[in-house]
C-alpha cells in the first residue's frame, strides 16, 4: 500500500484526514501535491482506475485514459483536479469517464478540494471520486421500469399512505377516464364505489404492516359514473430503509372475462334445456314406436333410424353454434339418404329455424321421407317431392309459417292406410311442439302434409342469431 509523505501535503495537520482513515473509506480518494503529482491513493481508487499509478510521477489523475461524457478524449491536464489547482478553487462534482486498461468505461463524479498549510498557501489537493456505474444501472432500471409501466395494458396507480394518488399511467386513464392531471393529488376513493369504501381501509392497514394484498376481483368507478369489474393486485412501496410509504395498484379490466363467464353460464343453461327437450323427444319416440311395432327387432330398427335422424338435426345445430338452421338445409340433411336432388324440389323464403323447430321438423321430414321411400313417390321411378314454405301475414299481426310437403307421380295408394308413428309425429307431436297444427292428406299419387304454426315459435329470434 502506498502512503504519502506527511510533509508533502500536511497529513497529520489539524483538519487533514490521516492515511489510515482515507484507506478505510469505500469511495475512491487520492491526493496530489501543488504540481498535481499523485502523492496518495486508496484501494477504492485503484480498483476504479483498474491500475496503480506511480506515486510522485503520475499527474492529476490515476486513470489510464479520460473521456468527456460525450466520449471525446480528455487530457489529464483538463480533468477536474487539474482545473482546481490551476484556477485555485474547489470544484464540485464535475463529471467525466475513466477508461480502464481492460477497456471498461467508468463514469464518475469528481469533488477536488484544495489543501493549504497553516499560512493558507496551497500545498496540494484531495479528490473524491464517486463511481456512477451503480447509479447508472439504477437509472437505467428505473427508466426501463417507467417504460414498462407506461406501456402496460393494465392500469397501474400508486398512492401514499394517506390514500392520495401519486402516479397514473396511460392505461389508468383509458380504464377510469381521468387524465393524470385530474387524478394525481386526489384521494384514491374517487375510484371506489360507496358501498366498497371499507376495502380501502383494509388495504391501507395491511400495507402499513408491509403485507402484499393478494389479487382479488372487485368493482371500481369510472369518471362517468359507470362501474367496471377489475382484478386488483396491491403491493407496498418501500423507502430506502424498508418502511412502507405507499402502495402500487395494478387494475386489470375483466369486463370481457365476466361477459364470457355470463355467456358460458347462459349457454350451459340453454344446452341443459335443449338436452332435456331431446330426452323428451326420444322418450316420446320410444313410447309411440313401442305401441305400433309387433316385434322387438322392428322396434329396435325404427328407434335406431329415428335417433339417427335426430342426430342429423343436432349436427346442424352444433355446426351453427346452436343458432338454428334454415328450412332448406334441414330438409336436405334428412332426405340425403333417401333421394337424389332431381327428385326433390324446394322453394321458399330464407327462414332460420330456432333449435326446437329444427329438432321437431327434422323428425317430421324423416318420417315423410321414410314413408315416401317405402310406399310413396320416392319408392319408384317417375315420382318426385315438392317442399314449399312461406310466411303468411295473419289478421292479428302475428305472421304464420306454412310448410307443405307434396308428393307427385307416386304409386296409387290403397284406400285403407296404416297409421303408424309417422302419422302421430305429423299430426300431433311436431305441430303441438310448435304451437301449430298439422294436416296429413292422402291422394292417389302420394301424401300431402301441411304444417301451420306461429312464426314466433318457428323462427330464431335476433337475440339467438347475435349470440357469439
Amino acid at each position: 500500500m502506498d502512503f504519502v509523505q506527511q510533509a508533502d501535503i500536511g497529513l497529520g495537520d489539524p483538519g487533514v484526514p490521516s492515511a489510515d482513515l482515507l484507506q478505510s473509506l469505500p469511495v475512491a480518494i487520492y491526493t496530489v501535491d501543488k504540481q498535481g503529482r499523485i502523492t496518495y491513493f486508496n484501494e477504492a481508487a485503484a480498483e476504479m482506475w483498474g491500475r496503480r499509478p506511480v506515486i510522485g510521477q503520475d499527474q492529476w489523475c490515476g486513470s489510464w485514459k479520460l473521456r468527456q461524457l460525450d466520449g471525446r478524449p480528455m487530457a489529464h491536464g483538463e480533468c477536474p483536479m487539474a482545473v482546481a489547482l490551476r484556477e485555485g478553487r474547489d470544484v464540485s462534482w464535475d463529471q467525466a469517464i475513466a477508461e480502464r486498461p481492460d477497456g471498461e468505461l467508468v463514469p464518475f463524479r469528481a469533488h477536488p478540494r484544495l489543501l493549504r498549510d497553516g499560512a493558507g498557501n496551497v500545498i496540494g489537493a484531495i479528490n473524491t471520486l464517486l463511481d456512477l456505474r451503480t447509479q447508472t444501472l439504477g437509472d437505467e432500471a428505473r427508466m426501463r421500469l417507467a417504460a414498462i409501466v407506461e406501456s402496460s395494458m393494465d392500469a397501474i396507480v400508486s398512492k401514499d399512505m394517506n390514500g392520495i394518488i401519486t402516479s397514473w399511467n396511460d392505461a389508468a386513464e383509458r380504464l377510469f377516464g381521468y387524465t393524470p392531471a385530474e387524478a394525481i393529488g386526489r384521494p384514491v376513493t374517487i375510484l371506489i364505489p360507496p358501498d366498497r369504501l371499507d376495502e380501502e381501509a383494509s388495504i391501507i392497514s395491511r400495507i402499513r404492516i408491509g403485507e402484499r394484498v393478494p389479487s382479488y376481483e372487485t368493482m371500481r368507478l369510472r369518471k362517468d359514473g359507470t362501474l367496471v369489474p377489475v382484478s386488483l393486485t396491491i403491493s407496498p412501496i418501500r423507502d430506502a430503509i424498508g418502511r412502507a410509504v405507499g402502495a402500487s395498484k395494478i387494475a386489470r379490466d375483466i369486463s370481457s372475462h365476466k361477459e364470457s363467464e355470463r355467456r358460458i353460464r347462459l349457454l350451459m343453461r340453454e344446452v341443459n334445456h335443449r338436452v332435456k327437450n331431446q330426452y323428451s323427444v326420444i322418450i316420446s319416440m320410444i313410447r309411440e314406436t313401442s305401441k305400433l311395432t309387433s316385434t322387438p327387432e322392428a322396434f329396435l330398427d325404427q328407434v335406431r333410424e329415428r335417433i339417427t335422424a335426430l342426430s342429423e338435426s343436432h349436427d346442424l345445430l352444433v355446426n351453427a353454434d346452436w343458432r338454428g338452421a334454415t328450412v332448406g338445409d334441414l330438409a336436405q340433411a334428412q332426405l340425403k339418404a333417401f333421394a337424389a336432388q332431381p327428385l326433390v324440389s324446394m322453394a321458399g323464403p330464407m327462414v332460420l329455424l330456432q333449435p326446437n323447430a329444427v329438432q321437431y321438423l327434422g323428425i317430421a321430414f324423416h318420417e315423410l321421407a321414410t314413408n315416401s321411400a317405402k310406399y310413396g313417390a320416392l319408392c319408384c321411378g317417375g315420382g318426385r317431392v315438392e317442399i314449399d314454405w312461406d310466411v303468411v301475414p295473419a289478421g292479428d299481426g302475428a305472421d304464420i309459417f306454412r310448410l307443405v310437403w307434396r308428393e307427385l307421380g307416386g304409386p296409387i295408394l290403397d284406400a285403407v292406410r296404416r297409421r303408424g308413428f309417422g302419422s302421430v309425429v305429423l299430426e300431433r307431436v311436431a305441430p303441438q311442439a310448435l304451437s301449430g297444427s298439422g294436416r296429413l292428406e292422402f291422394h292417389e299419387q302420394g301424401v300431402t302434409w301441411t304444417l301451420e304454426a306461429p312464426l314466433y315459435f318457428v323462427q330464431a329470434s335476433m337475440t339467438d342469431i347475435a349470440v357469439d
